[in-house]
């Protein structure tokens, strides 16, 4: 039976656990991983990444499985020489990334969860990928992405493979590469979201599902399941999927989560433009220090700084409650007391700021991460305060707010700069962004962490669909600042905004009839 991952976790202690990516199989889920493969026939498993053997004991009553695979860790592997020496006989203690040459009939896997950042040999796997498989694989991609590319060329004809793993990739750019693998040649049959993540990694912020690949059959469609507890994914390949894809429908430049949304629609693209027509949108600034560069207007006082060496900000998303934010709104947070000012000290230091500087670094302000990469520590990013403020971390839907005060953001959100054509439609882009069509084609790009936490960066808006500039055209300058007093006042867009980008929206096509009309074509 497998072993109990508390007594290894104490042992190590999280911070291993956390360099090495691990986070230990449920055993239902082990359980359907397994017996999905074997379907294949072959009497085979490997598992390049063993850990404490969740997928060997479906199989450890059954002699005529023929169980391999690996472990990079060298504490697992000794962990378990010590505690279950009859598990490792068929296990070697390597790194899969350095084994190369070998097919295998049927692979199971939970791969590491890491970014290949901070994997010790990013840079010889990033070669030997180039230099065997012909790929170029990105540095921002996990490492479990890179362990799923592997195996893919590594199984063997009439084998079956599942992973469980982050589902991330489905909307990153990196995973343009993964996703073509995937299915390139025909074999990807399903991938299953995990909405019960809790139950299955209770460590893991992220989405997290099961791939399903079948080297025995070409199949014309991809389905998407959707499962919200463990008890139902037994009986999950026989329901109804959330979303059955042709093959040939499915772009690995697109954003692959929307096929587990049951909404059915589809994007009306000739009328829409990536946000970065408009101009982009940039993070907030990052102090590396908040407890130092966030002073109230007490503080201020108290120190003898001045406005010169004070920047009006938004520094929490709690500080705006509407969808609008103007400069009675700043008075009133300052009023407060509230922490609105970021310190931002001038070339030319006076007494209280030189006291303040010397303050900060007597208490190691200047040895921290971002402060000890700036010169000098203490000056901060410059932003131009955002007409456009999107929060960052969502779980009812993301926060956009019309910015008309003079305060630049922190991190919290993220700050729409328009270029010179955005600049003419920024009360334009907050109602589309604010519009029930807006919030739900936008929320095509979003990365869903577990929880139901949704989580934008900014590449991903800059990159969101809105509306093409003839669209905005349409909309007369009058109707557009009426509407948009209309949402400052009421907290919601006029039903006329709603009724009009909602042609942006068309019914998602049928997929069987879609693929009748291509062969008949």
């Amino acid at each position: 039976m497998q072993l109990d991952h508390t007594e290894y976790s104490l042992k190590v202690g999280v911070k291993h656990r956390k360099k090495f990516g691990q986070y230990f199989t449920h055993p239902l889920v082990a359980q359907f991983m397994v017996e999905w493969v074997l379907e294949s026939g072959k009497n085979t498993l490997f598992d390049p990444a063993f850990g404490l053997g969740a997928f060997l004991t479906p199989v450890s009553n059954k002699p005529e499985i023929e169980f391999s695979g690996c472990e990079f860790d060298p504490e697992i592997f000794n962990f378990l020489a010590e505690k279950a020496p009859e598990k490792i006989i068929q296990i070697s203690n390597s790194d899969y990334f350095q084994l190369w040459g070998v097919s295998h009939n049927n692979i199971v896997c939970n791969p590491p969860y890491m970014r290949f950042q901070n994997y010790a040999n990013r840079d010889a796997i990033v070669r030997v990928f180039r230099e065997r498989l012909g790929l170029e694989v990105s540095g921002y991609t996990n490492i479990a992405a890179a362990f799923l590319i592997k195996s893919i060329y590594e199984l063997g004809n009439s084998g079956r493979m599942a992973y469980i793993m982050p589902l991330e990739f489905l909307n990153t750019g990196y995973g343009a590469t993964v996703k073509k693998c995937l299915i390139e040649s025909g074999h990807l049959m399903a991938i299953i979201k995990l909405d019960c993540e809790k139950d299955v990694f209770p460590e893991v912020i992220t989405t997290v599902g099961i791939i399903l690949y079948d080297k025995a059959k070409k199949h014309s469609k991809v389905n998407f399941y959707t499962v919200n507890s463990l008890c139902s994914l037994d009986g999950i390949l026989g329901s109804e999927p959330t979303s059955s894809v042709e093959r040939k429908c499915l772009d690995p430049e697109e954003k692959w989560m929307q096929h587990f949304s049951a909404g059915n629609f589809a994007v009306n693209h000739g009328n829409l433009v990536p946000m970065s027509s408009y101009g982009r949108f940039r993070r907030g600034i990052a102090t590396g220090a908040n407890d130092f560069f966030i002073l109230k207007p007490s503080e201020l006082i108290a120190l003898g700084i001045g406005s010169s060496d004070a920047v009006p900000c938004i520094s929490k998303s709690i500080q705006i409650q509407k969808n609008y934010f103007g400069s009675q709104d700043f008075e009133s947070l300052k009023k407060h007391d509230a922490p609105v000012f970021l310190f931002s000290a001038a070339s030319t230091h006076s007494k209280s700021v030189n006291s303040y500087i010397k303050k900060g670094e007597s208490e190691g302000y200047h040895k921290r991460y971002l402060t000890s990469r700036r010169s000098p520590w203490y000056k901060t990013e410059f932003r131009n305060p955002s007409p456009l403020l999107l929060g960052v971390f969502s779980r009812n839907g993301y926060k956009i707010i019309k910015n008309e005060s003079d305060a630049v953001n922190l991190t919290c959100f993220h700050g729409f700069q328009p270029n010179l054509l955005g600049k003419n439609y920024i009360g334009c882009l907050f109602l589309y962004l604010a519009s029930l069509p807006g919030r739900d084609i936008v929320s095509l790009s979003i990365r869903k962490y577990g929880n139901g936490l949704e989580k934008f960066e900014p590449n991903d808006l800059n990159n969101s669909l809105v509306p093409a500039e003839h669209v905005f055209e349409k909309l007369p300058a009058k109707d557009v600042s009426t509407a948009v007093d209309h949402a400052k006042k009421s907290g919601a867009v006029p039903d006329w905004i709603n009724d009009y980008f909602g042609q942006l929206k068309r019914k998602k096509p049928d997929q069987s009839q879609l693929h009748n009309l291509n062969t008949a074509a």
